[in-house]
């Protein structure tokens, strides 16, 4: 008596699974292409997440994105790895939205737009300001920051904001006690005062950084009026 043909059809299905995965067993990941990273490069995301040839075999790879926990990598808020075929994936990494930082213990304490505490480290982060004159207690990783008034967080994300449209890098933030803010570019000083119109003087401040490239001194833009287009702003030479 022959089997049944649904049987047969059915070990034929099983037998192929089987060797297809017995096939991919054995197969490497040889192409990595990485996006939406700004933090690290390309290179260094591939070197964290495939650093040995177990982490490069196709099968292991596919079941621990699958069902495994990711790596934590600081400045990055997770990422995902897509398959383009057995030899092939794309990692997509989705970054931590960085503030500004604050020197601590000898340590720079990154945060976010909320004051959450993202990672402390050594390293100093190309484009990321330092913030200076907020008081504080006892900083902990992952926590808020503990300052007084919440309210300095908006002020450094307009802020942060406003020099990301154009593209602005600035080396300091600092705030007085009543929350006036002075910010530092290169050897430029530059009084925002209560910075009441923050868009507008950053507006004003574009305009005017390339005829103080290569000088030293103070801009007060704490005079700023949107009403009056034709106002002339102090710079006092050091």
């Amino acid at each position: 008596m022959g089997f049944p043909k649904k049987l047969m059809i059915a070990g034929a299905v099983v037998l192929t699974l089987l060797l297809l995965a017995a096939g991919i067993a054995f197969v490497n990941i040889k192409e990595v292409t990485v996006v939406g990273n700004e933090r690290y490069s390309g290179k260094e995301i591939e070197d964290r997440l495939f650093p040995d040839k177990k982490s490069r075999n196709t099968a292991y790879c596919f079941f621990k994105e699958q069902w495994g926990e990711h790596q934590q990598i600081p400045f990055i808020e997770d990422y995902k790895i897509v398959f383009h075929g057995f030899r092939s994936v794309e990692v997509i990494v989705y970054e931590k939205s960085i503030v500004g930082y604050l020197t601590y213990m000898s340590s720079n304490m990154y945060f976010d737009k909320d004051g959450i505490v993202v990672e402390s480290t050594s390293r100093q982060l190309e484009g990321v300001p330092k913030v200076t004159g907020l008081d504080f207690g006892h900083i902990m990783l992952y926590q808020p920051l503990p300052v007084e008034n919440q309210q300095v967080f908006n002020d450094l994300l307009t802020l942060t904001m406003s020099f990301s449209n154009y593209g602005m890098k600035v080396d300091e933030i600092h705030f007085d006690s009543r929350r006036n803010v002075t910010l530092y570019i290169q050897d430029i000083e530059v009084v925002l005062g209560d910075h009441s119109d923050i868009n507008g003087q950053i507006s004003v401040l574009n305009d005017m950084l390339p005829q103080l490239d290569g000088l030293s001194g103070t801009l007060y833009l704490d005079t700023y009026d949107e009403t009056n287009t034709s106002m002339m702003y102090t710079f006092k030479k050091k």
